[in-house]
């Protein structure tokens, strides 16, 4: 396993290994890596020739007064992880490289980046995109693999790459749930014991919505007022979203078809904030 922290480095091997007909297989991460990182990994090694992982804590896409100063690093943890699960190369960029001084082109996508989160984090997604915009035309990548949970995350990349024309394949990986149900996320570490006992609402409210879809219940409102009527049982659960959407445009609907739409949803835990996401 090769680590790497050159940008000019990791392009010039990219490059290499495309000449020699590699195909590269690529998973961005901001680090303190889980289940769910690692099965992209898996399914990036069952498609490409190489697989490169990055780690990479992005500043741009942080708000005001939210959690960069204090986000989780386990950079030896995550080498172990890497070199257990068969990654070829793990790119580990420096920030002053990335953002060299007056750095000020950055891309934001319009539409899908709009609501949901993009309502309570504005600058959230033009940070996502602009840093995997860079970190594609770094390590040139055939096939890119995003994770399920960041549900809008992984149609706004989808967008970009169409717009900008990037030769890029997206592959998506399902959400990882530890055993009580909760989503893998580097986050769910700042939860204490009873904030995680409050948390597992996320997945049950989810599963209630569900539910009601397995009984034919194909309203949206029904839906939403059955997940939020669930997470309110939690007592330190304050609510960001929930709605019903497409899956594929993120856009809310009325009425559930299956297998087409979601539920989505954000929820506070006192100062952490949570995402979750299942199809319905």
């Amino acid at each position: 396993m090769q680590i790497i922290h050159s940008i000019d480095e990791m392009q010039c091997l990219s490059e290499k290994l495309r000449k020699g007909g590699s195909k590269i297989g690529f998973v961005p991460t901001m680090g303190y890596l889980h289940k769910g990182h690692l099965s992209l990994v898996d399914l990036l090694k069952e498609q490409t020739d190489t697989v490169i992982l990055s780690i990479f804590v992005n500043p741009i896409q942080f708000g005001k007064g939210e959690d960069l100063e204090k986000y989780p690093i386990d950079l030896d943890g995550d080498m172990k992880l890497c070199q257990e699960r068969g990654v070829d190369i793990v790119f580990i960029p420096e920030g002053v490289e990335m953002y060299r001084k007056g750095h000020s082109t950055l891309i934001q996508e319009e539409k899908v980046s709009q609501g949901l989160c993009g309502k309570t984090r504005p600058s959230h997604f033009q940070g996502v995109t602009t840093i995997c915009a860079k970190l594609f035309n770094i390590c040139q990548p055939h096939t890119v693999a995003l994770g399920q949970k960041d549900a809008q995350q992984v149609v706004v990349l989808k967008r970009m790459i169409l717009d900008l024309n990037f030769p890029i394949e997206v592959v998506v990986g399902d959400i990882f749930r530890e055993n009580d149900g909760l989503a893998m996320s580097s986050r769910n570490s700042y939860l204490t014991s009873e904030q995680r006992r409050d948390a597992l609402f996320i997945n049950r409210s989810l599963r209630a919505g569900q539910e009601l879809v397995g009984q034919g219940v194909l309203n949206g409102e029904t839906i939403m007022q059955a997940v939020i009527s669930t997470l309110r049982q939690a007592k330190s659960i304050r609510l960001d979203y929930v709605e019903v959407v497409d899956r594929n445009t993120m856009e809310p609907k009325q009425e559930i078809i299956p297998n087409q739409s979601m539920i989505v949803l954000a929820v506070w835990i006192d100062k952490v904030r949570l995402i979750d996401n299942l199809i319905l």
